[in-house]
């Protein structure tokens, strides 16, 4: 079962995003339906599936079904496809791609999903714990930086502008779960070359700036995310060791 799963799920990244140059994608969305790339995509798809299942006849049935989804699934989304959307789109059309192969997996090789896993309390435990260093520390620090925040915003700072798509909350919240994972996995270096490296994209914004409020506030903001990062990742192996 695993082997005819890496073997198609291969196929499909090949395929999708090996294969398939930007030209073609532009090209779908412009002539649609009548876009001889978008024939081409499946021949080439239809072509490595082949090839990795080594021509067998047995496979042959779930393999024009992945061919003509996959065909039918593109179609779709090049008709419904909202540019505003378009990040959506692009992920809900890959999970569509990836059920369509483990429901041709499921019927070579039936399997069971273990949905008990979900109830554990490891599970519930980590879930908690990377909703805490991501979206839950993220509220805590904009509550514990507003003092400054607000100061340097009455002051009209050229760095620190409303920004509408709320990119600097996404990179703490990463920031904090490569922290988190870092300390699970016990690769303490790793904290190192993160620091190091928001250090250097930072320093010449600080040195531009000339401004103590805003390099005190940039600190500040660091080391909390930091430390909320590692005290997270702390409470998860402590709470896991009693479980």
């Amino acid at each position: 079962m695993l082997t005819l799963l890496l073997q198609l799920l291969l196929a499909h990244l090949i395929g999708d995003f090996v294969l398939q140059p930007n030209k073609w994608v532009e090209h779908k969305k412009s002539f649609k339906i009548k876009s001889k790339y978008l024939y081409f995509h499946a021949a080439i798809h239809l072509l490595l599936l082949l090839l990795i299942t080594a021509f067998k006849t047995q496979y042959l049935l779930g393999i024009m079904a992945i061919v003509i989804s996959h065909l039918v699934i593109d179609i779709l989304k090049i008709y419904v496809e909202k540019p505003k959307y378009s990040k959506a789109y692009f992920f809900a059309d890959q999970l569509l791609h990836f059920f369509v192969i483990a429901v041709v997996v499921y019927a070579y090789y039936p399997y069971a999903v273990n949905l008990q896993y979900l109830q554990t309390p490891q599970f519930l435990l980590m879930v908690t714990a990377v909703l805490s260093v991501s979206y839950v520390s993220a509220i805590v620090l904009r509550v514990l930086l507003t003092q400054w925040s607000l100061q340097i915003k009455q002051e009209t700072s050229e760095l620190i502008q409303h920004n509408s798509n709320h990119a600097g909350k996404y990179i703490g919240i990463l920031e904090r779960l490569f922290i988190f994972f870092f300390v699970v996995i016990n690769f303490w270096e790793g904290i190192g070359f993160l620091l190091a490296a928001k250090s250097i994209f930072r320093f010449g914004d600080l040195k531009d700036a000339k401004d103590i409020k805003l390099t005190e506030y940039i600190l500040i903001g660091t080391l909390l995310s930091f430390g909320m990062g590692i005290l997270c990742a702390e409470l998860y192996l402590a709470v896991l060791k009693i479980l």
